[in-house]
């Protein structure tokens, strides 16, 4: 192909490169989100594994130090979200029919849409995941039938995704499961593979914190169990029955933060008590629990983004007028103070960076850009929309798209199910969404995944590669 063939990605990948411009330029060196951003960075700088979150992105930030630059950060962020729309267009172009202007349409979301942007320039892992994610996805599709090699590279790539955020270990048996026409030694090899990095980070996890996992905690599955759990319903035993809720209900998240919150009464045996508060509501009311999960999920086709968990610019994931500086009490929430307000100070002292990490906006980009993120996103309808045609495709057998099209709808109901609804995990949803409506539309129609590649081989094919053919042929 021609330099001219690729005209449009490269016009709208112009548009992409200059609205992350005006980021970096308006929002000086990253935007912080909460608590979160401030244990990353802890994390990153004592290199030690988060007890309550997966700490692959605190590697991510540790092995950027030696640049000792903020800005550094994000822009490396920014760029692996031009890499993520980049891998959209040209794995369309490899395996479809589609037109130049059609693949780049499909990548036009990632980057155009101003939400994925302000995740890029936000001190959080949900860009790195994004990336791993879509960078393992290309590998698998990259050929009908990937190589052994691929096949184990793309699920180590799914490994470093799950030890960034945990939400990626179900996609790993999903990618193994679809490569199965390369061969089951593959798939196998693969999962070993990513089995050694998940099981040597759960060994560094246990040597930090005592006991073997990735990082988490019972209270988030607890939190979402509180919107629906019945206590009538569920009988719960004497120990558990502190935690059922009163009336009104609040908000998922509430649950873990707020005051009024009946895990502020649980004490020291609190984890313990919403593993097994939540795994007795989810038994006892199974179909409460699928039904609240699904109808929260819906929340990302409505038009307008729903400011959730609370109203206020960060919850929303924009970019904002101007910012606040973060107090003690904001920064040590979810850990100890002592350890947060540690990070907290190290990040604005210089402990990163040798200087002030303050956010400092900058006009006129950001002004510039918040104008723009009025009107510049993927709105919900059309999300639907995306991911309607890429289910269309596989009801047409175009089954290149299945792989992008189910881990799409992984990301988009899982989080709902386990934790809470947040539009900051929607935004990963969506170069899959567009990858895989672009396979829908542009492939050709291909046996099912499940399929091995001998069945694909016609009888007088196997007669001529059977032993006395080649016997003939030596």
């Amino acid at each position: 192909m021609t330099l001219r063939s690729h005209r449009a990605f490269l016009v709208v990948l112009a548009l992409g490169v200059a609205l992350r411009a005006l980021a970096v330029l308006g929002y000086r060196p990253a935007l912080w989100f909460w608590a979160d951003s401030f244990a990353y960075l802890s994390s990153a700088l004592d290199l030690r594994p988060l007890a309550s979150r997966p700490s692959g992105y605190a590697l991510f930030l540790r092995a950027l130090e030696p640049l000792h630059s903020l800005t550094a950060v994000v822009v490396a962020q920014h760029l692996l979200g031009l890499a993520v729309a980049t891998c959209v267009y040209a794995v369309l172009r490899r395996r479809t029919s589609l037109p130049g202007w059609g693949a780049a349409l499909a990548a036009a979301p990632v980057l155009l849409d101003v939400h994925q942007i302000q995740l890029e320039h936000l001190v959080m892992a949900d860009l790195l995941f994004t990336a791993l994610v879509v960078f393992a996805v290309t590998a698998l599709l990259w050929h009908p039938r990937p190589a052994a090699w691929t096949v184990v590279a793309a699920l180590l790539l799914l490994a470093l995704a799950t030890i960034t955020r945990t939400i990626g270990l179900p996609l790993i048996p999903l990618a193994a499961l679809l490569v199965a026409r390369s061969g089951w030694r593959a798939a196998v090899a693969g999962l070993v593979a990513a089995a050694a990095v998940l099981g040597g980070y759960a060994v560094w996890f246990h040597s930090a914190n005592g006991s073997y996992g990735m990082g988490g905690s019972n209270v988030w599955l607890w939190s979402r169990t509180m919107t629906f759990a019945d206590c009538a319903k569920m009988h719960p035993p004497r120990d558990l029955a502190v935690l059922c809720p009163s009336e009104p209900r609040l908000a998922a998240p509430a649950y873990i933060w707020d005051a009024r919150s009946p895990i502020q009464r649980a004490g020291a045996d609190r984890e313990r008590l919403a593993g097994e508060f939540a795994s007795l509501a989810i038994r006892s009311q199974p179909a409460d629990f699928l039904m609240t999960g699904l109808h929260d999920a819906l929340w990302a086709f409505e038009w307008d983004r729903r400011p959730y968990p609370s109203p206020g610019p960060q919850s929303a994931y924009v970019f904002p007028a101007s910012v606040k500086p973060f107090n003690d009490k904001v920064a040590s929430a979810g850990r100890t103070a002592t350890q947060l307000t540690a990070a907290y100070q190290g990040a604005y002292q210089g402990a990163y960076q040798g200087t002030s990490g303050a956010t400092r906006v900058a006009g006129p980009y950001a002004g510039w850009l918040r104008a723009y993120q009025d009107q510049g996103f993927l709105r919900g309808p059309l999300l639907a929309v995306i991911l309607l045609t890429g289910l269309g495709g596989l009801l047409a057998r175009r089954w290149a798209a299945l792989l992008p099209w189910a881990a799409a709808m992984t990301l988009l109901l899982l989080p709902p199910l386990i934790a809470a609804f947040d539009h900051r995990y929607v935004v990963p949803v969506v170069p899959l969404a567009c990858l895989a409506a672009g396979l829908a539309l542009g492939s050709r129609r291909s046996p099912p995944p499940w399929r091995s590649a001998a069945a694909d081989v016609q009888p007088d094919e196997r007669r001529q590669t059977g032993p006395l053919h080649r016997a003939a042929n030596a």
